[in-house]
């Protein structure tokens, strides 16, 4: 399941794994990668619910959340260490 996963978002895993380039890795990393990106996606997810009725622009920042949100539990949960570690800019 998991490398069907892979396939699916290897638009955004591939250039993250690419490379010969030395990094620094550690698994609290990935940890800290995961933990904040439920921080972002519950954080859109509160925008949104607020934000209903009101003036379409608060989907900005829905999208924005959201989308770090979920770019980070696909790196945190599919990536390999050098995805992770260059999320972080761990060089």
């Amino acid at each position: 399941m998991k490398s069907q996963f892979r396939r699916l978002f290897a638009f955004i895993l591939t250039p993250l794994e690419s490379g010969n380039d030395p990094f620094a890795y550690k698994p609290s990393h990935r940890v800290a990668l995961l933990i904040l990106s439920t921080l972002f996606s519950i954080l859109a997810s509160i925008v949104f619910v607020m934000g209903q009725g009101e003036d379409p622009t608060y989907l900005l920042p829905v999208v924005l959340f959201g989308g770090i949100g979920v770019l980070g539990w696909i790196v945190g949960t599919l990536g390999n260490e050098r995805a992770v570690s260059k999320i972080w800019g761990s060089r």
